[in-house]
């Protein structure tokens, strides 16, 4: 029988199988794509994430895939900065870790190669759970059925297993609908700030990038204002180059070369979970996505995933008598934490599309204190804090 059944080979299932290992606990992990592929091109990590992969032993390696923004500039949409705040070394003295871009991929292959290859078991699909007295069993695509003492739902946004844990709503959309792009910096010929991760704001849009790979690529996220009711038959639809930008026809030039040089062929519907009353069901407990999917302004999906990985390997490896009792303790120690996350990121989708006007100047003037009033986001530490609480709850 497995110890732990790990369902997603994402950034939440790779890290929360690194840090069980440090626990002392094995897990495999079961992923439905036959290959680790890059989708979403970038990932912005910040301190709260960087220090706990530097803690798993991969701040070096983190290093070298990462690329550090020099600043933090909020622009109008005609390309005047309206606030910056600077990044690199002060902001990480001020966090006591880094912040980074990194391509997608990178990430999950210096993850992935922190994880014993016997562990990753690549094309397995999962269909189905129940639970047996004392087991959790996994019926995958083709039939087959594992037992594991533990299940962790780590499968994304649109999880098989969300459903099993609870019946509660699952994804909703947003609202917005974004499209996603990675191109050269030497094809913006327009891009002021090359080095700098910015956000470029305008009536019912805006426009994020950060350089990667050493500044020599930039991710972008464009996200437009939709109807409420999303008309696709799935979460993504084709859209062709000038549907993608005619919400921009008046923005800055190096946006509407973004566009041009990504040529962005599918638009994403932007969703967001619901919060979860419950977390856990007898032997599975999800992660990540699969329970607080949450839109990306603030750009902490991956940071808030990391964070549930490394509290659930310390719940786990705390007392392993009582799953129920380590899992509920889990979502005490998140669920809160995640909660605010998910209503501040939902806030900041709003006011980057204020209409010009009186209400965009007021957001314009309070840009200015951005750093201090997020600061809560990034200092935020679950090793020394939590861990405490998990001794002094396991006593």
């Amino acid at each position: 029988m497995i110890p732990v059944a790990v369902v997603g080979a994402g950034i939440g299932g790779l890290t929360l199988t690194i840090a069980l290992r440090e626990q002392g606990i094995e897990a495999s992990v079961f992923e439905r794509a036959n290959r680790l592929r890059d989708v979403g091109a970038g990932v912005a990590l910040s301190a709260n994430a960087t220090r706990l992969l530097s803690r798993l032993g991969l701040g070096k390696a983190l290093d070298v895939v990462g690329t550090e923004p020099t600043e933090l500039i909020f622009r109008d949409r005609a390309g005047g900065r309206v606030a910056a705040h600077p990044i690199g070394g002060s902001y990480r003295d001020r966090f006591g870790a880094p912040y980074c871009g990194v391509r997608r991929a990178d990430l999950q292959r210096l993850l992935s190669s922190a994880v014993d290859p016997r562990q990753l078991h690549l094309g397995r699909e999962v269909r189905s759970v129940r639970e047996l007295p004392s087991s959790a069993v996994l019926t995958f695509d083709d039939g087959e059925e594992i037992q594991a003492q533990l299940v962790v739902g780590s499968d994304g946004v649109n999880s098989v297993l969300r459903s099993w844990v609870t019946t509660e709503p699952g994804p909703a959309h947003s609202g917005t609908s974004g499209i996603r792009g990675l191109v050269r910096a030497e094809d913006i010929p327009s891009l002021p700030d090359s080095g700098a991760m910015q956000f470029w704001m305008g009536p019912g849009a805006h426009v994020l990038h950060y350089p990667l790979d050493g500044r020599k690529l930039i991710n972008f996220l464009a996200v437009v204002d939709e109807p409420a009711t999303w008309t696709a038959s799935g979460w993504t639809e084709p859209i062709d180059l000038g549907q993608a930008t005619s919400p921009f026809s008046d923005w800055h030039p190096c946006v509407r070369e973004m566009f041009a040089a990504a040529r962005p062929g599918i638009r994403w519907a932007l969703l967001t979970q619901p919060p979860l009353r419950r977390w856990f069901r007898g032997r599975v407990v999800l992660l990540g996505d699969a329970v607080h999917a949450m839109l990306p302004h603030h750009g902490q999906g991956a940071n808030q995933t990391i964070e549930d990985a490394v509290v659930l390997a310390n719940c786990l490896g705390a007392a392993r008598d009582d799953h129920q009792a380590r899992f509920a303790r889990y979502q005490f120690l998140r669920q809160a934490r995640t909660r605010a996350v998910q209503r501040s990121s939902w806030q900041a989708s709003a006011v980057l599309h204020l209409p010009d006007g009186p209400e965009a100047r007021v957001r314009n003037a309070e840009l200015a204190g951005l750093a201090d009033k997020i600061a809560w986001i990034h200092m935020h530490d679950v090793g020394p804090v939590e861990s405490a609480a998990l001794l002094r709850a396991a006593r």
